[in-house]
């Protein structure tokens, strides 16, 4: 996977796909079976239609927030590719992310 544009300074990063071998939309599909939302997201000159996509589109605000740092963003990434490259992992993955979001609570207890 790559960033488009090279990288981000803000909250969204846009990624192509291609070079895993799947569209935006499987992409999508694979990280929602795994507790991951994201969503398909056309790259500049996408040769594929808007409704199928070659990169995916991800965003931060939610997981900073919950006070995720650089940390937990590099384990996220590894879970995404994951997710996208083993969708046969998609159960052991979403139990992955579910623990990281109960360590980061939304509503923490005080």
């Amino acid at each position: 996977m790559r960033a488009v544009s090279g990288g981000t300074q803000t909250h969204l990063a846009l990624i192509d796909v291609r070079a895993l071998g799947v569209t935006g939309k499987e992409a999508d599909e694979r990280c929602g079976a795994a507790g991951i939302t994201l969503n398909k997201n056309s790259i500049p000159y996408d040769p594929l239609a808007p409704s199928v996509t070659s990169g995916i589109r991800v965003g931060t605000p939610s997981v900073t927030t919950q006070g995720m740092g650089t940390k937990e963003m590099k384990t996220i990434a590894s879970l995404i590719s994951r997710a996208i490259t083993k969708p046969e992992s998609a159960k052991e993955i979403s139990a992955e992310v579910a623990q990281l979001c109960k360590a980061f609570p939304v509503y923490p207890e005080n």
